[in-house]
């Protein structure tokens, strides 16, 4: 039987993740600074492993954030969902892949406010036209012939 990850577990080790990435260190680097194997940090990186208090706290100084950044938009937990579910109208499962990983990388290199707003507007008009489209295809979908 596969054990459900957490999903606070998940969204603090993929911040982990993100800023260990856009320090440009290795996950053997990072162990390395904060006394733990490769093995380790990936699955804490992957939320199948809980990083305790002290822990985060040694990783927060590795990469130079304060514990906080690894909760940033976490989101809320509903009652309804208890605390295996995130309720925040997002797909944080997305944030896992090396696309969104080097979206992240490359638009925190963008220096000029102007562009940074025209690439965040282009994101919006891409996606709320792909909603648009298969909103479309599932009508599409449902009328009979």
């Amino acid at each position: 039987m596969a054990t459900r990850l957490n999903p606070i577990d998940a969204h603090v080790g993929g911040r982990v993740r993100l800023r260990r990435q856009l320090m440009g260190l290795s996950q053997e680097k990072l162990g390395q600074r904060v006394g733990l194997t490769f093995q380790q940090i990936q699955k804490y990186e992957r939320g199948a492993n809980r990083i305790g208090a002290g822990r985060l706290f040694l990783i927060a100084h590795a990469l130079n954030v304060p514990v906080s950044f690894f909760y940033e938009d976490v989101g809320t937990v509903t009652a309804e969902e208890g605390s295996d579910g995130i309720d925040d109208g997002f797909d944080w499962l997305v944030m896992d892949g090396p696309e969104a990983q080097t979206l992240a990388f490359n638009f925190s290199r963008i220096l000029d406010p102007r562009a940074r707003a025209r690439v965040v507007e282009l994101a919006r008009t891409i996606s709320d036209g792909l909603a648009t489209t298969s909103q479309k295809s599932a009508l599409d979908s449902d009328v009979a012939p």
